[in-house]
């Protein structure tokens, strides 16, 4: 296979395909389907794994924080790539794989992110506050977003899904955060730099990084996964 992207790695791209192809193979048995069937023939299930895996991998090139992995990255793929793809979508709807379903599958693969704001991933960064005379002693930016219909936010947190259709588009929120550990909004945003462009206006010097890194930080009883859950100096409702 000829790679229109010169940058990919064609052992990665393998590794995905041969990955998808197993697990493929694994969920067709235990689901009783037909992959011929299903795919006008097994060479087209094989053509879809191979695109998926091209598609991954490019993605992956531009988002992913390879300096902070120690995984070998071929390896981690043919390990757990094609669980995480049958996890995202189903077997029957792999050929409508695209690149907004690479966010999903690479948190689930537990992937370092360069943070990107559309779609918007779930962000968490805290700075030491620079100004002594302020009651703040951090400020802390975060993505949140609500469910449809409701007025009450919620933060993301690594493995939720960008695009999940149950919840309105997110946004980014600036926090004080006090010496007790008590958060207040500040105000919110459509983009992270505009976050700290306006926490630099109000605490000059401070250092939030200019390419935010996104982590794995746990599941959803990290204690900052809702607001009505941690101590707060005001609920966060829509205005």
């Amino acid at each position: 296979m000829i790679f229109k992207n010169d940058s990919l790695d064609p052992a990665a791209v393998f590794a995905c395909a041969v990955s998808l192809r197993d697990a493929g193979d694994q969920s067709a048995k235990l689901e009783k389907l037909n992959l011929s069937e299903a795919f006008n023939g097994i060479d087209q299930f094989y053509r879809e794994a191979m695109h998926i895996a091209a598609l991954f991998e490019e993605w992956a090139c531009e988002h992913v924080v390879f300096d902070e992995m120690c995984d070998v990255w071929p390896y981690l793929l043919e390990d757990k790539f094609g669980a995480a793809c049958l996890q995202r979508m189903s077997l029957e709807d792999l050929s409508g794989f695209d690149a907004d379903d690479c966010p999903d599958v690479a948190m689930k693969l537990l992937l370092p992110l360069h943070y990107q704001d559309a779609p918007r991933l779930p962000l968490d960064v805290m700075a030491i506050n620079p100004v002594p005379s302020s009651t703040f002693t951090h400020w802390r930016i975060q993505t949140i977003r609500c469910l449809t219909g409701d007025d009450s936010f919620e933060t993301m947190i690594y493995g939720d899904d960008p695009l999940d259709p149950e919840y309105e588009p997110s946004i980014i929120a600036l926090y004080g955060v006090n010496a007790e550990g008590l958060v207040e909004h500040i105000k919110d945003f459509e983009r992270y730099a505009d976050a700290v462009a306006f926490a630099g206006k109000l605490a000059p010097g401070v250092d939030f990084p200019e390419k935010p890194v996104v982590h794995a930080r746990g599941d959803s009883t990290h204690p900052w996964k809702k607001w009505k859950k941690c101590q707060s100096l005001c609920t966060h409702r829509k205005t």
